[in-house]
């Protein structure tokens, strides 16, 4: 086969004696966008609930959690997380509905980072 190829370039009179390789090219996929899920402080719910939200939905530990609490509590809104589009829309669905079930108006939304 390289026989053919090095006779093939001849044929076509390359001085230098080069071979080209034709690669074959995957298209580029790009990565899906992030979002930002956010809590948002509020003057009702209690903090140890919205630790307990951190620990839970997002996995964090206590320590972690109270300090993104203070955070949120201070600031008035805190990155709690950055994920794809679907897991970040159920985080924020599973909070708001947590949320909800025990009567405390804790808001939870995302944004496109």
């Amino acid at each position: 086969m390289l026989a053919e190829i090095y006779m093939m370039a001849d044929k076509k009179g390359d001085d230098d004696g080069d071979v080209g390789v034709v690669l074959e090219t995957k298209p580029k996929t790009k990565r899906p966008p992030l979002y930002k899920v956010m809590i948002l402080n509020d003057d009702f719910t209690p903090m140890e609930f919205v630790v307990h939200v951190l620990e839970r939905f997002f996995g964090l530990s206590h320590a972690q959690a109270f300090e993104l609490m203070l955070t949120v509590h201070k600031k008035g809104v805190a990155v709690v997380g950055v994920f794809s589009h679907e897991i970040a829309e159920t985080k924020v669905a599973q909070v708001m509905d947590f949320a909800q079930r025990h009567q405390h108006p804790l808001q939870c939304t995302m944004e496109k980072e």
